[in-house]
């Protein structure tokens, strides 16, 4: 599938580049750090970015030539909760756009330890409001978003299912965060093949994002306890050299198991949020292509 071009590289040298530029401590240098690696590529020169406010919440639109702008992502970045940025996620998020044929919202909610959930949750409902009231219709919107983004994306679906609201036309997860937990067994099994995300990273950001008052089984904050029955059709996809793959297996079970259209994708030797590659990445470019047909097919619906 797709010509490799000449300046391609393969998940190795991605590994690679990781391996070179290891987590700092501390929530400031690991935010510029993400800011750094996911920016290596940068965003396509066919790409119109615009800035933008929806609630309150600073964003950003794009837009890839071909695109329509009647049809609206709304991406949350990875990041654990705690770092993470339009900056960090924008090749991914451009390029998704430009996969589904669509407009892209990326936005840039508040980050913990300094707006502990559900600051994050808020943001995200405050941007759905705020796209609605524009007047682009819920069936014309999908939301998806990496890592604590796709745990995101279910938490706003809960909301918006809850208080029966229209619901997004579907929603799209690349490694999402489902289980604050942290109760899969790939946790364990995953941890020698997985070079970004292990258990005590976790444990961190859990405790940096939830409020040492409530409990981590919330489904506000693990997305794969909550009663997903009604929600939107779902695209998972997932790593096979992840500690979260089973944050991904379970979900799609679940999903299943309430009657919600779900389709799984294990990405052989993939690692996490490897879309984020795509400048040079090949599965990058193809899984964001996958996202991209079947978001077009959901809005064809």
């Amino acid at each position: 599938m797709g010509h490799k071009s000449m300046d391609d590289c393969g998940i190795d040298a991605i590994r690679a580049i990781l391996a070179s530029k290891p987590r700092p401590e501390g929530w400031a240098a690991r935010r510029m750090r993400l800011d750094e690696v996911g920016s290596i590529w940068p965003v396509a020169g066919d790409i119109k970015l615009e800035p933008a406010a929806l609630g309150g919440v600073p964003c950003e639109w794009s837009l890839a030539p071909g695109s329509e702008p009647a049809r609206v992502l709304i991406f949350f970045h990875g990041g654990g909760y705690c770092s993470g940025s339009i900056l960090s996620h924008r090749r991914m998020a451009t390029e998704a756009g430009r996969a589904g044929a669509m407009r892209v919202l990326a936005a840039g909610y508040r980050l913990a330890p300094e707006h502990p959930y559900p600051a994050a949750i808020e943001d995200a409902l405050s941007v759905w409001n705020g796209l609605r009231s524009q007047g682009i219709a819920a069936k014309r919107i999908a939301v998806g978003g990496d890592s604590a983004g796709g745990g995101l994306t279910l938490a706003l679906i809960q909301r918006l299912r809850d208080a029966a609201e229209e619901l997004p036309a579907c929603a799209w997860l690349v490694s999402p965060w489902t289980d604050l937990t942290m109760s899969g067994e790939t946790i364990a099994t995953k941890e020698a093949a997985d070079p970004l995300i292990h258990k005590a990273y976790l444990a961190e950001l859990a405790e940096a994002y939830v409020p040492s008052r409530i409990d981590r089984r919330d489904p506000q904050i693990s997305p794969l306890f909550a009663d997903l029955s009604r929600f939107p059709p779902m695209l998972i996809q997932i790593g096979s050299a992840e500690t979260l793959l089973s944050d991904s297996s379970r979900l799609a079970a679940a999903a299943g198991a309430a009657n919600v259209p779900v389709t799984l994708e294990i990405w052989p030797d993939m690692i996490h949020a490897w879309p984020l590659w795509n400048g040079r990445l090949e599965a990058g470019r193809r899984a964001l292509a996958s996202a991209g047909s079947f978001v077009r097919q959901k809005f064809a619906e």
